[in-house]
């Protein structure tokens, strides 16, 4: 059997990657793949044996990295004002790397919800929130913040973070950015929405 090369594996997975985010699960096609990655259907048959495959390690590639550091952050032993800033700053930027990611996941979200909640529910968001709320515990005890739950607290960082790229056409559209200001505006919403966050939550 002919051996698999990684670089081969990569270009594909790189290249469903973007279709899917353009298209979803159900307007991306093999072909489709095949073309923009220049290689033959078959060879992508061969990588992947079908297109709901490709599609579960797309998927679970992109939130095992963004839940992997997104983890890294929360079980550190930084201060918890410096683990909102660090934690927008990694939403942010994995946005801006793939600005496509939250239309993809509330298209797939619409149009697949319970394959997408399947996976979802393998993250292990549970466990990593009672640790992280130990912590805000213990801030609210010490009188250096309000209660809040670190579920709100994670939902409220999210929420600003990931808005912006959602909206993108109408933010643009509506303050009249081109793409250069947009992104130099989304650059400053790193330090804007950690001080926003940490404001609100202040004692």
């Amino acid at each position: 059997m002919k051996r698999k090369d990684k670089n081969t594996e990569q270009v594909i997975l790189q290249t469903a990657r973007k279709i899917f985010i353009q298209k979803g699960l159900a307007g991306a096609r093999m072909q489709d793949i095949a073309d923009q990655a220049g290689i033959n259907k078959a060879l992508v048959h061969y990588y992947f044996t079908s297109k709901n495959k490709l599609f579960d390690l797309v998927f679970e590639q992109e939130f095992g990295h963004f839940f992997a550091n997104l983890a890294t952050i929360i079980s550190s032993d930084l201060p918890l004002f410096e683990k909102i800033e660090n934690i927008v700053s990694l939403d942010i930027e994995r946005m801006t790397q793939f600005p496509g990611l939250p239309n993809f996941v509330m298209n797939e979200m619409s149009r697949n919800p319970d394959v997408i909640l399947k996976k979802l529910k393998k993250i292990p968001v549970n466990e990593l929130l009672t640790g992280f709320q130990k912590q805000i515990n213990t801030e609210f005890r010490k009188g250096n913040i309000r209660k809040i739950s670190a579920n709100q607290l994670l939902i409220n960082i999210q929420s600003l973070c990931i808005f912006p790229f959602i909206a993108r056409p109408m933010i643009k559209g509506l303050m009249q950015l081109d793409d250069k200001s947009y992104l130099a505006m989304i650059e400053k919403r790193k330090t804007e929405v950690a001080a926003f966050i940490i404001q609100a939550i202040k004692n």
